[in-house]
């Protein structure tokens, strides 16, 4: 997608705090964090929203949620939140899909304080 920002940093073309990389995934840190740990895993292929997500992408999904218990393992995550925003009025900004990984801290319960 050329306008994509996350196509972008797949790319190449714009840097990242880049923590993993294969031939279908990417996570990197967030550049505005929200937890002491915070990055974001991503597919390369670019699918908008989570409701995009078509049966054929099924494998890469679940290729996307073992990559997050990779890292967790390797930062030795004690506990964490992984997050998808999907949609405008979900709170979605990028237009890729993306998992939200959170750590560190007292994170608190989504919707309360």
């Amino acid at each position: 997608m050329r306008d994509c920002i996350f196509c972008k940093i797949v790319a190449g073309e714009i840097p990242s705090q880049k923590i993993y990389e294969d031939d279908d995934v990417m996570a990197f840190y967030d550049i505005h964090p929200k937890a002491d740990v915070h990055f974001l895993v991503i597919p390369k292929k670019h699918i908008p929203t989570y409701m995009d997500v078509e049966e054929q992408d099924l494998p890469l999904m679940g290729k996307i949620h073992s990559t997050v218990q990779k890292l967790a393992r390797e930062l030795e995550l004690k506990g964490f939140r992984v997050i998808n925003n999907c949609g405008k009025e979900g709170g979605q900004e990028v237009f890729h899909i993306h998992f939200h990984v959170l750590s560190g801290g007292k994170l608190g319960t989504p919707g309360q304080g």
